[in-house]
């Protein structure tokens, strides 16, 4: 009789992809925040005004949070469901006000259309998170403690 083998999801080196693959995911949105919209709050403020964004100063808090409380969940794999609708909900907006390539022409409407289709790339991401979870190696999959043990 053979050993027993471990199911695909229960090994290692999965394990471990999982949390490569979510902390690469994650990188862009947490180094936006902490790397260019906090430092340079007043800038992009000025800059979504520029572009429409109704409350610039309010709606960038707000996408602040969601890009780091988003992106940490996704790492973490703690209800990274919600952190990848908070994601989707920035890109959705994000998309709408600055990569608009239906206002464009030319090289400009090219590049925006470009931009567009990145970021619809990664609001699938999201919604392949929302659908399936944050995988192996996470908070979201580690295992129930029961109720008697925790008496």
């Amino acid at each position: 009789m053979s050993a027993v083998q471990p199911q695909p999801s229960e090994s290692p080196a999965i394990g471990i992809a999982a949390v490569i693959g979510r902390v690469m995911i994650a990188t862009i949105y947490l180094m936006s925040a902490v790397g260019n919209k906090i430092p340079n709050f007043n800038q992009t403020v000025d800059y979504m005004t520029a572009n429409g964004v109704p409350l610039p100063s309010v709606s960038l808090v707000g996408a602040i949070a969601f890009l780091v409380v988003g992106s940490v969940s996704i790492v973490l794999g703690y209800r990274a469901r919600i952190g990848a609708a908070m994601l989707l909900i920035f890109l959705i907006l994000a998309t709408y006000f600055f990569h608009n390539f239906w206002a464009y022409e030319g090289q400009e409407q090219q590049l925006q259309m470009i931009q567009f289709m990145k970021n619809l790339s990664m609001m699938g991401t999201m919604v392949f998170i929302m659908a399936v979870g944050s995988g192996p190696l996470s908070l979201d999959g580690r295992p129930l403690r029961s109720k008697q043990a925790a008496i």
